[in-house]
């Protein structure tokens, strides 16, 4: 099968690789779907933490938002799953320390995360080797476009959920890329109302289109607090920003990951009783996700820019201009073609 694969910072290729072969537990999926994460442009620049801590290393195969067609099993028992649409978690924990028997299985410390941790190949191929705990069967209500959104919507939606979005609630995001819109969709879908602040006129324009009520390019202070703020954002700068842009007693959310330390007084944290959460995976909510898109509440295609085939993704990566591109921030993958 063809597969991308990074061997070193900026150098990498589509090959014919070895197709996989689904051991005992363990499917195999034709992949229909893949969507170009922030995390993998870390990984393919050479900036991504886990190089330098030794949980990742070259070369590698990314891609871990996907969706697509389970083609073989390893197990008699698990042969219903043969023809059916699946997208899957990330998060692939040990299955046996205290986390994973918790019900947290994606903070295990020995975890695989697909195409990104422990060298479990990811999902730019052809073919994809997934354990059968990892799978969500798809309905027929949710498109290929979709399935490969549902792995970034499980963060978004973790994301408005710790904002406590309701009816009432206004809520700031930073930040306009996937996840910051996906958060903004879920929020306004639970009843509150959304701003955003980011830099992108283009995908703040897509915002406003998707229904926020007010955007802008720039931070101004005010005295009158939202009742949470999202940072979605890779910025340092914003997590001190987001605490001066909160109402006491409100919330403050950490989903965005900046390439160095994001600096904040929490003396301001506790004068003004914020509480302060962080997102590291959307595993907890793809169930949930999966349901606000089948029932037709949030449509996320708006946000796919492009489709485009394997050949390309190096040019995607390198933040290359699509031809015929929109203004999402997201471009998705096609192995097929």
């Amino acid at each position: 099968m063809k597969a991308f694969i990074v061997h070193s910072p900026k150098n990498s290729s589509v090959e014919e690789v070895e197709n996989p072969v689904a051991q005992a537990g363990q499917v195999v999926v034709q992949v229909a779907r893949v969507g170009v994460c922030g995390t993998d442009v870390e990984f393919f620049n050479g900036d991504m933490p886990y190089l330098h801590s030794g949980h990742a290393k070259f070369p590698m195969r990314l891609g871990h938002e996907w969706c697509g067609t389970v083609i073989s099993v390893g197990s008699e028992s698990d042969k219903n799953w043969i023809g059916k649409r699946v997208t899957g978690d990330t998060m692939l924990g040990c299955g046996k320390c205290k986390r994973c028997l918790s019900g947290i299985q994606h903070l295990c410390e020995d975890r695989h995360e697909i195409g990104v941790r422990n060298g479990w190949s990811g999902a730019l191929a052809e073919q994809l080797l997934v354990p059968v705990t990892a799978l969500y069967e798809l309905p027929d209500s949710i498109d290929d476009t979709m399935g490969a959104l549902i792995e970034p919507g499980g963060n978004a939606l973790r994301a408005a959920q710790a904002a406590q979005a309701a009816p009432g609630k206004t809520i700031l995001i930073f930040g306009s890329g996937t996840i910051g819109l996906l958060a903004a969709q879920f929020a306004m879908a639970m009843g509150a109302t959304v701003h955003m602040i980011s830099l992108d006129t283009k995908t703040l324009a897509l915002a406003k289109d998707l229904g926020v009520k007010e955007v802008s390019q720039e931070f101004i202070p005010s005295k009158v607090g939202f009742d949470a703020v999202i940072d979605a954002t890779n910025s340092h700068q914003v997590p001190a920003q987001a605490v001066e842009a909160v109402e006491p007693g409100g919330r403050l959310v950490l989903i965005g990951f900046a390439g160095s330390p994001s600096l904040f007084d929490s003396r301001r944290l506790v004068l003004k009783d914020v509480t302060a959460v962080g997102i590291l995976s959307g595993s907890p909510a793809l169930n949930s996700v999966i349901e606000f898109y089948s029932s037709g509440k949030i449509d996320p295609r708006p946000l796919v820019a492009a489709t485009v085939g394997l050949a390309v993704t190096a040019d995607v990566l390198s933040d290359k201009k699509i031809s015929g591109a929109s203004n999402g921030p997201k471009i998705l993958i096609d192995p097929t073609i």
